[in-house]
């Protein structure tokens, strides 16, 4: 679990983990779904992100929305998942990018009120799953190419061309999130 300051955002550290082979993604969604206070994170199903700064400028947009009130959802955490998709569809968001009872990789964020405030414990108490630190690394190894194409209507590789995502779709992907809404 790593706390993270965005540079614009100094006074909202946000805590990040990915959590890979997690077992009891039933649960997790459940406690989302009946609006348990002690599970208000962003659980985000880690195969369709495909890199930290993806995460992050949703984070970004989220929590700046947040401070605007601009929010569309009920809380930043569930604007985190909103901000991830590349329409405005709230409840569509949610089963594309958020958790899902398949889900076996996770990445599991909390918007702190403070730089001292830790939710590591909890939640290394309750995600049945083995908790990595955030990569570009960690995440290109769970993420599911194909599915993120689907997602963000991606063009399909060309014969002969790499089906591998790079910063080029990323680019895309992370510049579709930014126009949304305006």
């Amino acid at each position: 679990m790593e706390t993270i300051t965005l540079p614009h955002l100094p006074n909202t550290p946000i805590q990040v983990c990915l959590f890979n082979h997690v077992q009891n993604s039933t649960f997790l969604r459940q406690q989302l779904l009946e609006g348990n206070k002690d599970f208000e994170y962003a659980f985000l199903d880690a195969s369709v992100l495909i890199s930290t700064s993806h995460v992050l400028a949703a984070c970004f947009k989220a929590i700046s929305d947040s401070l605007n009130g601009r929010l569309k959802t009920r809380n930043v955490h569930s604007e985190i998942v909103f901000a991830l998709s590349p329409n405005n569809n709230i409840a569509e968001s949610f089963r594309r990018f958020g958790i899902q009872d398949t889900s076996t990789s996770v990445v599991a964020i909390k918007v702190l009120n403070s730089p001292d405030q830790s939710f590591a414990e909890h939640l290394l108490e309750n995600v049945q799953g083995s908790p990595v630190a955030l990569t570009d690394d960690a995440l290109a190894a769970v993420k599911d190419d194909a599915r993120i194409r689907k997602l963000y209507r991606l063009d399909q590789p060309k014969k002969g061309e790499s089906a591998v995502l790079g910063k080029e779709a990323e680019a895309f992907i992370i510049g579709s999130m930014a126009l949304k809404g305006t």
